[in-house]
């Protein structure tokens, strides 16, 4: 192991004081010039005109949405129509929900406002349709958790019981406790009995906060009862595949794929909600697997920090070099996790690959930097583990990296209406796929937002984001 640290090269561990000061007015208030940080960082301006930046972005993406698909999932921002994401003919207001902290951190109260009162007049949690348990617990309840927290509005939080006491019988029905994929939120049927482990573990959060709201226990122990599933059925390595037959609970993905989709935030569910939660089981959980994949997966390929998938049961390479940018966010939780060393040297490996393109493409091969699925989807990762890794440290070289991707993203992705998925991230004249997920309004830009508008709305040292970007801890209450 020492001799795979040296290969890595020297990381600087943060000291206490650093860490500390990473909190409320820290860094906040420092000024970023990275004019000499390097050779392929662009130098930036004061932090006020880049927040301004990021502001004037989000809301060109929002006023996209509202102009053409206020009240429905997801926007269409080429031909202005609007998607259902949940279920065709159905719509939840996602973007609604998913943009409501968002406008909430940037001090848009009267949008806060509009939304809340959509919500409240017309969300429905008991729709006959079947829905991914798994979006509907990160997207959704997360979004009205964080809503409530933010405004008060008791309404928010009652949404929020209501949908998830819909979501409960995926748990409840199933003989080991491990989510069906599915449930129809009206009849409560369920379906989908293959479930992935990010669609069995991303609960705890949205679950665990909901307990401690309503005094409810049922929430959290459906999530613990879908843990101590998994993690029972670890292999004599210490490792996890990637899927399970929920019923039989038996493997039927045997691949260790961590941090890569489609286990990526069941790991991190168990560290954040180990803290968030005071939890101790979550974090020994998150520990013990962690060593196990640092141990049997971790590759350095030309200098850099990766993570191979390995048989779960053996240990052996499947043969698969592929990292995809949904598993970006490790560098930030390996960091949080106590492991800075590896956390950024991960980091440094997603930049590499950003700056071959500009804007990450959806998977690369890690031996060669390649994009194998060039397709450019909006995705917030890497702006995630910076803006973790930036509170950390104080390093602004993470604010730097941060706004680089922002650039990149502004300068390819942005259409009329809105911002973009894009076809080629290679390509000279970028093709946009006329679609602006969700998640963008959740996440991409409240990271930029939270590094450089040093906004009073959030508390820096204690504020704890889900795997949506959803702020579940440290929301600073203004009227709205």
């Amino acid at each position: 192991m020492s001799r795979f640290l040296s290969r890595l090269g020297p990381v600087a561990r943060p000291t206490r004081r650093s860490v500390l000061t990473a909190g409320a007015g820290g860094v906040a208030a420092a000024t970023l010039v990275v004019g000499a940080a390097g050779p392929s960082e662009p130098a930036v301006s004061q932090d006020a005109l880049i927040a301004q930046q990021v502001r004037d972005e989000f809301l060109h993406g929002w006023r996209g949405y509202v102009a053409a698909a206020w009240g429905y999932d997801e926007v269409r921002p080429v031909s202005r129509r609007r998607h259902d994401f949940f279920a065709p003919g159905h719509t939840f207001g996602l973007s609604i929900v998913e943009a409501l902290d968002t406008l909430y951190l940037m001090g848009e109260d009267a949008e806060v406002t509009r939304c809340c009162e959509w919500i409240e007049r017309h969300l429905d949690p008991v729709q006959d349709a079947s829905v991914q348990v798994f979006e509907a617990v990160i997207r959704l309840v997360g979004g009205l958790l964080s809503g409530h927290l933010a405004t008060g509005r008791p309404a928010l939080l009652d949404r929020a019981r209501q949908l998830a006491d819909r979501l409960l019988p995926a748990f409840a029905h199933s003989p080991t406790g491990m989510p069906y994929t599915h449930v129809n939120l009206r009849t409560g049927a369920v379906r989908g009995a293959v479930s992935t482990l990010a669609e069995i573990g991303s609960n705890a959060l949205e679950f665990g906060l909901l307990s401690r709201l309503t005094g409810d226990a049922r929430y959290y122990d459906a999530s613990l009862r879908a843990y101590r599933a998994v993690l029972a059925r670890r292999s004599a390595l210490g490792l996890l595949g990637t899927s399970l037959h929920v019923e039989s609970g038996r493997w039927v993905g045997c691949a260790a794929a961590a941090p890569n989709a489609p286990v990526d935030s069941f790991y991190e569910y168990l560290q954040v909600g180990g803290s968030f939660l005071g939890d101790s089981r979550l974090t020994d959980w998150y520990r013990q697997l962690t060593d196990a994949i640092v141990r049997r997966q971790a590759v350095v390929s030309g200098g850099r920090l990766w993570f191979r998938p390995v048989d779960f049961r053996t240990g052996r390479p499947t043969g698969g070099n592929r990292a995809g940018e949904l598993g970006a966010f490790y560098a930030g939780l390996l960091a949080k996790g106590g492991d800075l060393r590896r956390g950024a040297a991960h980091f440094d490996a997603w930049t590499a690959v950003l700056d071959r393109y500009g804007v990450l493409p959806e998977v690369v091969d890690f031996t060669t930097l390649a994009a194998v699925d060039r397709s450019g989807q909006l995705r917030p990762e890497y702006a995630n583990s910076a803006f973790d890794l930036w509170r950390l440290t104080g390093d602004d070289h993470y604010r730097s990296c941060a706004y680089r991707w922002f650039t990149g993203m502004r300068g390819r992705q942005r259409v009329e209406g809105g911002y973009s998925v894009i076809r080629d991230v290679t390509a000279a004249v970028p093709v946009p796929e006329d679609l602006t997920p969700g998640y963008w309004f959740a996440e991409n830009l409240k990271y930029l937002w939270l590094m450089f508008s040093a906004t009073p709305r959030f508390d820096l040292r204690a504020g704890l984001l889900s795997t949506e970007g959803k702020v579940l801890e440290g929301l600073r209450r203004a009227w709205v």
